[in-house]
C-alpha cells in the first residue's frame, strides 16, 4: 500500500518573494502576506481532509515549516522535516534580483529562463534535475510508507515543480510546460493503476 494522493504546497509569500529576489536554500520567513496565506491554506485543506489519515512532511526551511505547521495545528497532527525537500539550490544567484544575475551570468540566466535542466545556478548550487530527483526521492519514500491516505509535502517552486515531472515519469518535459506554483497554492497527485496522475494544479 502507498498512500491515495499526494497534496503538494509551496509555501507562503516571504519578503524575498515580495521583492523578487532568488532565494535558493537561504532561511527566510514568512512575511505578514505569507503568514495570512498559510492560514487559509490550512483552513481550505483542513476541510477536505479533518477525520481521514494524514501526514505532513515539509522542508526545513523556515517559510515551508511555518506555511505546514499552520495545517498541522488545524489537524492535531505533527510535521516531519525533511531537508531533501528543500529549494533548488542557487548558489551564488541568492539574495540577488533578475537584473543583479543577468549582470554577470547572463547566459546562464538565459539557458535557466529557457528551462535547461543541467544549468548549475551561481556556479556553485544545483541544477534542476538534482534538485527534482532529491526531492521526488524523499516524497516516494514517505508515501510508500503510508497504508492510503493523504501525504501533503511543503515545499518549494522550484523543487515541487521538478519532482512533479519526475514523479509523473516525465523528467524532461519541458520546465514551461507547467506554470509556477503560487504561493500558498498546491498540486494534488492521484494514486492509480498506472501511477501518479497530476489532478489538480495551482489550487487555492
Amino acid at each position: 500500500m502507498t498512500a491515495d494522493r499526494v497534496i503538494l504546497i509551496r509555501h507562503g509569500r516571504t519578503t524575498w518573494n515580495a521583492t523578487a529576489r532568488f532565494q535558493g536554500q537561504t532561511d527566510i520567513p514568512l512575511d505578514d502576506v505569507g503568514v495570512g496565506q498559510a492560514q487559509r491554506t490550512a483552513e481550505a485543506l483542513y476541510q477536505q481532509l479533518v477525520g481521514t489519515e494524514v501526514k505532513i512532511l515539509s522542508s526545513d526551511l523556515a517559510r515551508a515549516a511555518q506555511t505546514a505547521r499552520a495545517l498541522a495545528t488545524r489537524l492535531h497532527v505533527e510535521v516531519g522535516l525533511e531537508p531533501r525537500l528543500r529549494e533548488v539550490s542557487a548558489g551564488a544567484w541568492e539574495g540577488l534580483t533578475r537584473d543583479e544575475i543577468t549582470k554577470v551570468w547572463p547566459d546562464d540566466y538565459a539557458a535557466w529562463r529557457r528551462g535547461d535542466a543541467d544549468v548549475r545556478l551561481g556556479n556553485d548550487g544545483e541544477t534542476r534535475s538534482e534538485a527534482a530527483e532529491r526531492c521526488a526521492a524523499a516524497i516516494v519514500e514517505a508515501e510508500k510508507a503510508m497504508t492510503g491516505g493523504t501525504l501533503v509535502c511543503v515545499s518549494h517552486g522550484g523543487a515541487l515543480r521538478g519532482a512533479i515531472f519526475t514523479l509523473l515519469g516525465t523528467p524532461d518535459w519541458p520546465w514551461y510546460a507547467l506554470e509556477g506554483l503560487r504561493n500558498a497554492h498546491w498540486a494534488e497527485l492521484q494514486n492509480s493503476e498506472r501511477g501518479w496522475r497530476l489532478s489538480r494544479y495551482n489550487v487555492s
